[in-house]
């Protein structure tokens, strides 16, 4: 099989896995999309603004990042901290196996599928280049388009503590397109605020 046609065949098996999701959201033109559906295609998006040389395990691993996420709902498990790490252990094994299946489906090698689990699972972060990229992309699709959703539901002290647990997670890089991103007057005095 030609390398650029599966490339794009196994974008759309992650995207028809994702268009199962029965959650909705509107994209920019007010369209109902499912959720993990317009969630991966932000990533995608985001990825090729922040690194338009993104190599293509990257860019599988950005497109799959939350792939059938809405399987493992947050109240299956208890809570507390200690539910909410569980939970988020979880899903990363979940994504990463599921991607790693569509993807041997069209024929990918081991080797490719084990380099695009190892990107969804976090390993090595702070010592893999494009592991960082790809959390430097996931805090800015957070940053960009669920920030304000976001802050709505929760008090000052807690949206500090997240942006500034969202900064450390981010490259130098990813701070830098994180100040240019369009928020509001609101929002641009709370990260300085959590900033500062």
């Amino acid at each position: 099989m030609e390398d650029q046609q599966r490339f794009t065949n196994t974008l759309a098996e992650f995207d028809a896995a994702n268009s199962l999701d029965p959650r909705m959201d509107k994209d920019d033109l007010g369209l109902d999309v499912p959720y993990e559906l317009l969630y991966a295609r932000r990533m995608t998006a985001m990825l090729m603004q922040f690194c338009p040389t993104a190599s293509e395990a990257l860019q599988l691993a950005a497109r799959s990042q939350h792939i059938e996420r809405w399987i493992l709902p947050r109240d299956q498990f208890p809570m507390d901290r200690q539910g909410y790490l569980k939970w988020r252990s979880e899903l990363k094994l979940h994504h990463a196996k599921r991607a790693s299946e569509l993807m041997a489906n069209e024929e990918y090698s081991p080797l490719m599928c084990e380099r695009v689990a190892s990107l969804l699972k976090k390993e090595k972060m702070k010592s893999d280049e494009e592991s960082q990229t790809l959390e430097d992309v996931i805090c800015l699709v957070f940053l960009q388009y669920y920030f304000t959703d976001f802050a709505k539901a929760h008090d000052e002290a807690k949206l500090i503590d997240i942006v500034q647990k969202t900064w450390r997670k981010m490259s130098e890089k990813g701070h830098q397109a994180a100040l240019e991103l369009p928020f509001s007057d609101a929002e641009k005095a709370l990260l300085n605020k959590a900033l500062a």
